[in-house]
């Protein structure tokens, strides 16, 4: 049976603001049938790292969270930490990107919580039904905290995924460090020595006395003893444990899926994607290129796979823009996706989220004006 995918277009005139639009839109396409009332509500969204101005503005996570409120919620803001250096790798660097790009409680009402903790080591092992990948997947404790699951995401192209959507918003971005490095490595962690500082800390919190030190204090990673737990590479202040051996980008799409059915089951979510700014690559860029296509609109709906499938196909039909890095693509097959990133496969990462039950990529798409 097809999904319901709600769209706006982002025309609008006297009296009548795209935040209007947003509100009606989410309305339509029946936020309000959430019990909400004096729920615990995670709002997932992208803060944007540093340097990138492609993520979503806070004002859109406004009127998510007052809606939310309005029916009877307690919304928060939530992310996890990053696996890779950057500006959002611990919860006090993440807060301050989120100030730095306007999540402030002034500006949306609500508060940030990055869902898995200081380091990126407070997770949850959530069972995964079904998972052939995975089988427990390490969530973001706040975010499995939270009563109701809400996700808001920026709609753009992503250089490992293809695309970056509902569904990554989800699976990648509400996995721990050690989640994501699940995701994207079936490798172990290795330990840089001219990094290193011998603070001993990655040998504190293993559970298995994989690191072992030199004369001068200096970390080795025994990769027999390792699990592949990642939490080293958390609680590393100097960045020098990284992870080996990164897997296939089709292999990462399917992991990522298991991850986002783990975070969507057995609780009530909404998903709603912004398809605005559409650069090439991740937010989680420090710097976004200018956007591939025009801006299409605003989707809605409660099937995350038919919302992700929708939003390609509109992009997809989208002329490119003059002077973009699609239009100097070395070829135009009308996936955009695919062209700008060759070596990546969206679709089977839809196949496969079908293919588990997370939701259908057969899709009514329901105008809201």
């Amino acid at each position: 049976m097809k999904s319901d995918v709600y769209y706006s277009d982002l025309r609008t005139g006297f009296n009548n603001s795209l935040l209007d639009k947003l509100e009606r839109l989410i309305t339509r396409a029946g936020i309000g049938n959430i019990d909400f009332d004096g729920k615990f509500v995670a709002v997932k969204i992208h803060f944007g790292e540093p340097g990138n101005l492609a993520f979503l503005r806070p004002n859109w996570a406004k009127v998510v969270c007052d809606k939310i409120k309005e029916l009877g919620g307690r919304p928060f803001l939530t992310d996890c930490n990053t696996l890779y250096v950057g500006g959002r790798k611990n919860a006090l660097d993440h807060i301050d990107a989120a100030y730095t790009n306007g999540f402030t409680p002034l500006s949306t009402g609500v508060h940030v919580i990055i869902a898995d903790g200081l380091k990126g080591t407070d997770e949850e092992e959530v069972p995964v039904e079904g998972g052939r990948y995975v089988k427990t997947a390490k969530i973001g404790r706040a975010v499995m905290d939270a009563d109701v699951f809400i996700s808001l995401n920026h709609f753009k192209g992503h250089e490992s995924t293809g695309f970056g959507g509902a569904l990554k918003n989800i699976g990648m971005g509400c996995g721990s460090r050690a989640g994501k490095m699940e995701m994207h490595t079936m490798g172990k962690p290795v330990a840089d020595k001219d990094l290193c500082i011998g603070c001993g800390r990655c040998g504190r919190i293993c559970a298995h006395g994989a690191p072992s030190f030199d004369e001068k204090g200096k970390c080795s990673i025994d990769a027999d003893k390792c699990v592949g737990c990642g939490r080293c590479i958390g609680v590393c202040p100097k960045d020098a444990i990284e992870p080996t051996n990164y897997n296939s980008n089709d292999e990462l799409n399917c992991r990522m899926m298991e991850y986002a059915k783990a975070v969507v089951q057995n609780r009530p979510a909404f998903h709603i994607s912004i398809a605005v700014d559409i650069s090439p690559n991740c937010d989680c860029h420090n710097e976004n290129d200018m956007p591939i296509v025009p801006n299409v609109g605003m989707f809605a709906s409660f099937d995350p796979v038919a919302l992700d499938q929708a939003c390609a196909d509109m992009v997809n039909r989208q002329q490119m823009n003059a002077g973009s890095a699609l239009s100097e693509a070395s070829e135009h097959t009308h996936d955009h996706f695919r062209d700008i990133h060759p070596d990546t496969n969206w679709k089977q990462g839809l196949e496969y989220a079908e293919r588990i039950g997370l939701g259908t990529r057969e899709y009514n798409l329901v105008k809201v004006n």
